[in-house]
């Protein structure tokens, strides 16, 4: 028997608080000759939502934001209650869904953590067992007698991360914080889910933006839009299906380029070609392309240094390559073109950046980003996906010691 049961779960909410006097007065009259009041728009977060999780199972809830994740698990954490449907949770739920949820500002650190104990129905004696253990994982020691609403947002999430992860509750449910606190503390809180997922079994869903996280812990994936589920299964799957929805929805958003010129060069088009000449939108993975740039230059340049780059959406750069075109660059109207020989990016969208600089580095004059959004292809049957990474490595595998080991001992 699964121990999550969710069937046609609908949540609604009402558009809007405030009421004009002449709505009021409205809708008075119609009580008092019978007739039903007009009432204000519903709004649907959450749209006959149904799935099923077995014990054990670990299960990532992805969407973008307004989708429905955090709604459906404060009702799975019985934080809120459904306008419509049946939920089902077989076992004590450990619920981490927001800063400072399940967290009494009032009280120090360590009552806190024998509050939520309490809550889960752990006995006295078993939390003074492991109270050394959740201070310690808090890093919070010096603070752990201070009241909670001293507290900076991120030391309210370490405490209730420490006390969510350290309690013997069969149901874990994080919402988002894995990207909360600074590096080394997320690097502590991504190796404790892999512990409770892979040693003690526990059953865990997990919302997170971090797709690559979400691949990592989780064997199933919902993906929800709207308040439904459009998809519901494999990591690797649903999570490529979202990285191509988002595609879509980042290639309509990307209307504007971050441009930063000294005023000496116009960037009048950037495009790609085939080494055949013929023009193209996508870039075919593992295949050469020429990227052409048309720029229009007001002012003599001297030892001009043209340097192309690649980054994600999310601006993270992913490659660069510069070098000097000519000696001098004159006023006028030019176009410069760079090859890139079997282009090693996964297929995936990706942006273009540009910098133009002059006198070998000594000044820039033109430095662009986004200025050109773009798709890398793979049109062969064995799609990679840039789910599994950036860039495919080339390698040479062979059985048995080939290498020959010089040694250089004296």
């Amino acid at each position: 028997m699964p121990i999550i049961e969710v069937e046609h779960l609908t949540k609604e909410y009402r558009l809007g608080t405030l009421t004009s006097l002449k709505d009021s007065l409205t809708n008075l009259g119609r009580r008092l000759t019978g007739r039903p009041p007009v009432e204000r728009e519903r709004f649907k977060a959450l749209d006959d939502v149904s799935f099923s999780v077995e014990e054990g199972e670990v299960v990532g809830i992805i969407g973008h934001n307004g989708a429905g994740k955090s709604t459906l698990l404060k009702i799975l954490a019985k934080v809120t209650t459904p306008t419509r449907g049946r939920v089902y949770v077989g076992g004590s739920v450990a619920p981490l869904i927001e800063v400072g949820a399940g967290i009494n500002p009032e009280l120090t650190g360590r009552e806190n953590i024998y509050l939520n104990a309490s809550i889960l129905g752990i006995p006295k004696k078993v939390i003074r067992r492991k109270i050394d253990e959740i201070i310690e994982f808090s890093e919070l020691e010096q603070f752990i007698d201070t009241p909670v609403k001293r507290y900076s947002s991120g030391m309210q999430v370490k405490l209730g991360f420490a006390i969510a992860t350290s309690l013997d509750a069969e149901i874990l449910i994080i919402d988002e914080v894995l990207a909360v606190g600074d590096l080394a503390f997320q690097r502590k809180c991504f190796d404790r889910m892999e512990e409770l997922i892979k040693r003690q079994g526990k059953t865990v869903l997990v919302v997170s933006h971090n797709l690559r996280q979400i691949q990592r812990l989780c064997d199933r994936v919902i993906l929800l839009d709207h308040g439904k589920i459009i998809q519901d299964g494999d990591g690797v799957t649903v999570c490529n299906a979202f990285y191509e929805i988002s595609e879509k929805l980042i290639q309509k958003a990307l209307t504007s380029s971050r441009i930063q010129s000294s005023g000496e060069v116009e960037i009048i088009d950037i495009s790609f070609f085939t080494p055949e000449g013929e023009f193209t939108e996508d870039i075919q993975f593992q295949q050469d392309i020429i990227i052409k740039i048309k720029l229009k230059a007001f002012t003599i340049l001297k030892k001009p240094l043209f340097s192309i780059g690649i980054h994600t959406t999310d601006f993270l750069y992913l490659a660069t390559h510069g070098d000097q075109v000519a000696p001098v660059l004159a006023a006028g109207t030019h176009t410069v073109q760079c090859k890139i020989k079997n282009f090693p990016l996964l297929p995936k969208g990706y942006s273009l950046r540009l910098s133009i600089d002059a006198e070998d580095y000594g000044r820039t004059v033109f430095y662009g980003e986004n200025l050109k959004h773009f798709h890398v292809v793979n049109p062969k049957a064995n799609k990679i996906h840039a789910s599994e990474g950036f860039v495919k490595l080339e390698c040479e595998w062979s059985q048995g010691e080939h290498l020959q080991i010089k040694n250089n001992r004296k």
